[in-house]
């Protein structure tokens, strides 16, 4: 990520076929490979994450996890939240 970039960090529920299907091993490993930081969890009906970097890397985060096998996202909300300058890493929260 250059000086120019802004980095933003999203608060973003899943809602569909998100869970058992390995959503939050792939969120994981997609934002590691794209320099994301944040953390992914599993809730009682839907899959919450938070994620922060380039507001572009996210939306292609969204983007490759609604194409990924077995994963069916039928919706989802989102919304900035304000950015966490220490975190390092993606999380799941197991």
């Amino acid at each position: 990520m250059n000086q120019q970039t802004r980095k933003v960090r999203q608060h973003i529920c899943f809602y569909g076929r998100v869970q058992g299907v390995g959503f939050r091993f792939r969120a994981s490993q997609l934002a590691d490979r794209m320099g994301l930081t944040g953390w992914v969890r599993n809730e009682e009906d839907y899959v919450e994450m938070e994620v922060q970097g380039d507001p572009l890397e996210i939306r292609c985060l969204i983007g490759r996890l609604q194409t990924s096998p077995w994963i069916v996202i039928e919706s989802y909300e989102a919304e900035e939240i304000p950015v966490e300058e220490s975190e390092w890493g993606f999380q799941v929260d197991w």
